[in-house]
């Protein structure tokens, strides 16, 4: 362990590690110091000098605390611990002066600015700065930008702190941005007018601690103080990203990232942010029923004594659990289906993940761990669109000096690979291999979705674990569905998998939209969107969405997470396990339980990990017969990164984006 130093903060004498910067070491003390430019999770630039604090016995003026170590201090006379002082007269008139000059060319455009309120420029000119200006000349105006249609720029508000240019870089991993010129001439622009290509550009509206880069699809609808905010977790993917919902009313506004270092850090995909006109659009808000070959809107008990009339007169009875369900609702059509004596199917993609095997549903890594691994191996996956923040995790670790395998077609992953082949015969080379020199460093294999939907999946998860076994690394599956690892954990599986479910004359469908169902059998769809199940469906009988009630979700390195209500569904529709419970009184066959509460206390004594919220279950290795594998090229789980589910697909800007990526990868004839 590091030895610490002593040193003396406004008269506070505490133990820090020397390696840690003046600026970390006043928060240790419970010190708020201004800043702009410095960001935790960024590299230190510098720039903005906010931070400026004194340092007794040092040169005399202020000193820049983000870019000062605390090793770098001078013992005070006689070996005494450095003394730093962060409210002197100094200080203050330092951080004054500051302000004062960051204020000579910033419009005063605060009352039709959309980061009033919320604005950290706002904020330190009240706290620090001066209540006047000693500058008369005109203020300079600069041109705004075209980012694309998610960022807006306002060029002018800029102060020039370069975290959009350092995020953009550093952890996006792409080299769209920068600044030019110097001095009065110096501004942030795009490398030849190019619009961002990430789906991780959204973060640098927060990251702005100005108004120069704010949501173009936000733009002007709401103040923050007239905004509710309820914290909850994104299912756009499985990472389980901790986000918070902003309502108005009953409307969704935005959705923002929550710091979760276990997860997603403080980070969030585009379409986590901006999904949320997906909930306004395409809605389920009264129940259906087909009459001659038409839906019908119909009342509650019509719709549910249909719907139970032909559960209880199924010869063949089977039920889908969609990639959006919560575990509640999983486990509660679990219940329903199988005391009807049908059978349940949750891997609605062929997905051959093993039944009752969490060490092969989920693996053994937590997402943390990539952090620190050495070697990490990707089968099967393309996690710059599988899950977009993870990758900035891999990205992350590749700057920290680890080595990264692809086995899979190649793609740009922001960042260098060992490219090992394409095909099922690069996985059989590299689990045949003998690695008698195990490299005592930490490595995790991760394993995709679009490795395990073939015919051979079960194999290629086999030899996976193979090669996790041989090196010693953690293995995690990455999944591409939020709802998958709830559902598998309360074994919403049968023998036959989806076979058994295209075999049934009667289908209950929970929000499945990605499956085509064959003709013949009697579909029930409990859904929130008018989507491809409702389509195809006999009876619908319309479900909350994911900010609508409370739910369970198991993210992909099986942490146990709560989605919380925002807002509340339209119209009629209702919450997912309500309709199961409302539908089993219908059919003769009530559930046991009246409220959420009393559904969870049933869930939890079947589950117990998921009654441990936000912990990382140790899951035991049990590692599967590596058997015979085809000769197919891998197939990655998602084409089209905007439109993956009923929600994404019900939103215009998802549309917008979807359009731009095609026309984008969309090969130019040589003029």
């Amino acid at each position: 362990m590091t030895d610490l130093r002593k040193i003396i903060i406004d008269g506070n004498e505490i133990e820090v590690d020397p390696a840690m910067t003046l600026i970390q070491a006043c928060e240790e003390a419970g010190i708020e110091i201004p800043r702009f430019c410095y960001h935790e999770r960024l590299s230190i630039a510098g720039n903005c000098r906010m931070c400026l604090v004194e340092v007794v016995g040092g040169p005399p003026k202020p000193a820049a605390s983000c870019a000062m170590q605390v090793k770098d201090l001078r013992p005070g006379p006689e070996g005494a611990p450095p003394v730093i002082k962060t409210n002197s007269p100094m200080v203050k008139k330092a951080r004054e002066g500051v302000m004062e000059f960051l204020l000579i060319n910033h419009p005063l455009d605060c009352p039709i600015c959309d980061q009033g309120g919320e604005c950290d420029l706002q904020d330190q000119a009240m706290a620090y700065g001066v209540d006047f200006s000693r500058f008369r000349e005109p203020k300079r105006a600069t041109e705004d930008l075209d980012l694309g249609p998610l960022v807006e720029t306002h060029m002018t508000r800029c102060i020039s702190c370069t975290r959009c240019v350092r995020f953009t870089t550093e952890v996006a991993g792409i080299t769209t941005m920068g600044q030019t010129g110097r001095g009065e001439d110096s501004e942030i622009t795009a490398y030849l007018g190019e619009t961002l290509d990430s789906n991780l550009q959204g973060n640098i509206i927060d990251l702005c601690p100005v108004g120069a880069l704010v949501s173009k699809p936000y733009a002007f609808t709401a103040r923050p103080w007239e905004l509710t905010k309820t914290e909850s977790i994104d299912v756009m993917d499985a990472l389980g990203s901790s986000i918070r919902v902003d309502t108005k009313g009953r409307e969704v506004m935005r959705f923002l990232p929550r710091n979760h270092d276990g997860v997603n850090e403080e980070w969030i995909s585009d379409k986590t942010r901006f999904v949320w006109d997906g909930l306004r659009r395409q809605r389920l808000d009264r129940p259906y029923v087909r009459k001659n070959g038409k839906l019908r809107p119909a009342t509650w008990p019509e719709a549910l004594s249909l719907a139970a009339e032909k559960i209880k007169g199924a010869k063949a009875l089977a039920g889908m659990v969609g990639d959006l369900a919560p575990v509640e609702a999983a486990f509660a059509l679990k219940q329903l289906i199988e005391g009807q004596g049908g059978v349940v199917e949750c891997r609605t993609d062929g997905a051959k993940l093993p039944s009752g095997n969490r060490g092969g549903y989920v693996g053994t890594a937590t997402i943390e761990e990539i952090d620190s691994a050495q070697y990490i191996m990707l089968i099967g996956t393309n996690p710059r669109d599988e899950a977009p923040v993870l990758n900035a995790r891999i990205r992350k670790a590749w700057t920290n000096g680890a080595e990264v395998g692809l086995i899979g077609p190649a793609v740009d992953l922001t960042y260098p690979y060992a490219h090992m082949g394409d095909d099922r015969a690069a996985l059989a080379d590299l689990s045949g291999r003998s690695f008698d020199k195990v490299v005592d460093l930490p490595s995790v294999v991760i394993v995709g979705q679009g490795a395990l939907t073939e015919a051979d999946g079960a194999a290629v998860l086999g030899h996976a674990m193979k090669v996790a076994e041989a090196t010693q690394s953690r293995l995690l599956i990455l999944h591409t569905a939020a709802g998958r690892v709830g559902a598998m954990d309360v074994d919403a599986t049968n023998p036959k998998g989806m076979a058994a479910v295209q075999d049934a004359d009667v289908i209950y469908n929970l929000g499945a939209d990605e499956v085509e169902i064959g003709e013949g059998a009697f579909v029930i769809y409990q859904g929130s969107h008018g989507d491809r199940g409702a389509h195809r469906a006999d009876v619908i009988l319309p479900g909350a969405a994911y900010t609508e009630e409370q739910g369970l979700f198991v993210n992909t390195e099986g942490r146990p997470q709560l989605a919380l209500r925002a807002s509340f569904a339209p119209g009629e529709a209702k919450e997912n396990w309500a309709i199961l419970r409302a539908l089993s009184g219908e059919m003769g066959a009530t559930q046991p339980w009246d409220s959420l509460a009393q559904l969870r206390r049933v869930l939890i004594e079947a589950v117990p990990h998921l009654g441990r919220i936000d912990e990382v279950a140790e899951n035991a290795w049990q590692p599967l017969e590596p058997g015979t594998l085809g000769d197919a090229a891998f197939r990655y789980a998602i084409r089209d990164f905007w439109l993956t589910n009923p929600i994404a697909r019900s939103s215009e800007l998802m549309a917008e984006l979807s359009a731009n990526a095609k026309a984008r990868t969309m090969a130019v004839a040589a003029e």
